[in-house]
């Protein structure tokens, strides 16, 4: 998986083997024409070449009936949730993976009427652009990841009873929403829905999203690792701390000053297939900025991480809830981010994920149901297995049980 993904052709993936995946993740579809629509997709996400329109999905699926394909995406009224539901614990049963990581993706567009398309900042970019921002939650491991759900951010133009909103059929409920909110929503849905294993959730949460991603979180006892702001204010909660007296002061001044504490810690970056070493050092903290909501927080520990040694500020920083865990395995398991990016672009991409170029909600949603199913299969496909499951030396603890 490391040397990258370069597409299916006939020799790699049989038709049983498509089939066999498609009929058990698309059965939830009541119709059997709408499974066969929807095997065909897929077979024309993983063999069409180059960009995936409609048109080379149906050549590539020797479907022969492209209106017919148009017509399953984007007006058919088959549901998208069962189908991710059943392709989340697919995955989570054959990957085993150590975590669930958010990962935003913006698609820039030339014109203004796909869905949820709008002039905004894209905080990914740094800058502002003309595009789609949605939200993939993605099941992970250091071996590979597969994205389960994704969720579309409307913007805040896009009130209910506008005209943008008529023509693209978005549902009266689905209200406006950041795309860490699109993420929030995802991950408590799956968390209290979807029957699979607790993992941690690793994601931004910088800004203002910090206090709405713990308010989420954790009532309800979702396990997490959060990326945080350097300017974070945060209390010391350890007395043994040489600044352990109870003052406010930002978060990597904290991880600075016990920079000494620190350990080197080898973890695998998946980007470049290569290992590495990075100093990181943990610590208890409180929020005093979330005083209000103290008697329900739990413990949180801070880690700071120096992925470059010659800095003297930590390059990158940490929240979490999880106590039993050392500051080396929590830091390792923030780490498969690059797991996720690396399949995002050697895969999810190469399947169409960037590509829909229809104008409907729902067709957005169907066409990256879809577009995940074709991931998994060629992921899961490729990688060594025995007796139906992956073969691993693991090295990252797992967290939760059936």
């Amino acid at each position: 998986m490391d040397a990258g993904f370069d597409g299916f052709g006939p020799q790699d993936l049989s038709q049983d083997q498509v089939d066999r995946m498609c009929g058990q993740l698309l059965a939830s579809v009541p119709r059997s024409d709408q499974r066969r629509w929807g095997e065909l997709y897929v077979r024309g996400l993983l063999s069409a070449k180059g960009r995936k329109t409609m048109k080379g999905i149906a050549e590539a699926a020797d479907a022969g009936a492209m209106q017919s394909l148009q017509q399953f995406i984007t007006t058919s009224p088959w549901e998208w949730k069962p189908v991710r539901q059943s392709l989340a614990r697919f995955v989570d049963r054959e990957l085993q993976p150590v975590a669930w990581i958010v990962e935003p993706l913006a698609v820039p567009k030339a014109g203004r009427y796909s869905v949820g398309v709008e002039r905004q900042l894209v905080p990914g970019l740094g800058r502002m652009a003309n595009c789609q921002q949605s939200a993939g939650v993605w099941l992970a491991s250091e071996e590979a990841s597969c994205p389960v759900d994704w969720q579309l951010a409307l913007p805040a133009t896009w009130v209910p009873g506008s005209e943008q909103r008529r023509r693209a059929a978005v549902p009266d409920h689905v209200r406006s929403q950041t795309p860490v909110e699109c993420a929030v929503g995802s991950v408590v849905s799956m968390a209290e829905e979807w029957r699979l294993t607790p993992r941690p959730v690793v994601m931004a949460a910088t800004g203002d999203d910090l206090a709405g991603v713990l308010t989420a979180f954790v009532p309800r006892r979702i396990p997490f690792v959060l990326r945080v702001d350097a300017s974070l204010q945060v209390t010391p909660a350890d007395p043994r701390l040489p600044v352990g007296d109870g003052r406010r002061l930002p978060a990597e001044h904290l991880i600075a000053s016990v920079r000494e504490l620190g350990a080197a810690v080898e973890w695998r970056d998946s980007w470049y297939a290569r290992h590495r070493v990075a100093k990181v050092v943990g610590v208890r903290v409180a929020l005093p900025t979330l005083h209000d909501r103290a008697a329900s927080m739990p413990p949180l520990f801070l880690i700071g991480a120096w992925t470059d040694p010659k800095q003297a500020r930590p390059t990158e920083l940490f929240l979490s809830n999880i106590g039993h865990l050392s500051s080396s395995a929590l830091f390792r398991i923030a780490k498969l981010t690059r797991r996720v990016s690396r399949d995002l672009q050697d895969v999810c991409d190469r399947v169409g994920i960037r590509d829909f170029a229809g104008r409907s909600f729902r067709g957005w949603h169907h066409h990256a149901t879809l577009v995940s199913i074709a991931h998994a299969i060629s992921v899961l496909a490729r990688l060594p297995r025995q007796s139906g499951r992956l073969l691993s030396q693991r090295r990252l603890p797992l967290i939760g049980s059936r």
